[in-house]
């Protein structure tokens, strides 16, 4: 999945130098993730973006989707929670992941001290145990750890409870709610990267491109490689496709 990717690699291209209270920091998170998964009846999963690991713990509406017993827990070398997005209608996942996105974005542009006050909340659509699909509503939240967004905790809730939209921003200390859209993913990709994607999606070559642009080859070597990478994509294709996703081209 192209967004899945990119976001991966998001997460991934940030500075995870300071370790010094990861094993106390850590051990905390997880016992808080139990602790909402047990209160909430909610599936609880900490992620640890670093180690590309997850912690999971299951609250009862994991008997109501069929995954696990509740109560029980889980230990995956992902930070994707697999077995519960093959749950999730196929239109919610795909808008799921290019959410997170864009909520990944926001937080990285906020100050540092105020990142935990914010969390995504999304209303998905879940298959149950009879076939149907429920509402379910999922938030996520980035955890304080000195000065990286490495650890992230999702929340899976049954709901009845409709949001005024399918997905927003809130400001837990506050209230506000911030919605995000196209004007947002605009701080995904420089207006440059955007340019010379466009002229990508017309089919021309590098060459081209830098012909056009009146700038070096080298240069447009360089863009080209700082797209793929926050796209986080394989190839240029990907690329185009992930952007008119997000409306960027």
């Amino acid at each position: 999945m192209g967004v899945e990717n990119k976001l991966g690699k998001e997460f991934l291209s940030q500075d995870f130098s300071d370790e010094k209270l990861y094993s106390e920091t850590i051990e905390s998170y997880k016992n808080t993730a139990f602790n909402y998964a047990r209160i909430e009846n909610s599936i609880a999963v900490l992620s640890d973006i670093q180690s590309n690991r997850s912690y999971i713990y299951y609250g009862g509406l994991s008997r109501v989707l069929g995954i696990k017993e509740t109560g029980s827990s889980a230990e995956v070398h992902s930070i994707w929670e697999e077995e519960i997005f093959r749950l999730i209608h196929p239109d919610d996942l795909a808008e799921k992941h290019l959410q997170e996105l864009r909520f990944f974005h926001f937080i990285k542009h906020q100050p540092k001290q105020k990142r935990q006050e914010y969390y995504l909340a999304q209303q998905l659509r879940m298959k149950n145990t009879s076939g149907n699909y429920i509402p379910v509503l999922h938030r996520i939240f980035y955890l304080p750890f000195q000065q990286s967004l490495r650890l992230a905790l999702c929340l899976y809730n049954h709901t009845t409870i409709c949001l005024p939209s399918q997905c927003m921003i809130i400001n837990s200390a506050d209230g506000q709610i911030t919605q995000l859209g196209k004007q947002n993913d605009t701080k995904i990709l420089s207006g440059r990267e955007i340019q010379i994607l466009r002229l990508i999606d017309k089919g021309m070559m590098s060459k081209d491109i830098a012909e056009a642009l009146s700038i070096s080859i080298n240069t447009v070597s360089r863009h080209r490689q700082e797209i793929l990478g926050r796209l986080q994509v394989k190839n240029s294709i990907e690329a185009c496709r992930i952007a008119k996703d997000l409306k960027l081209i």
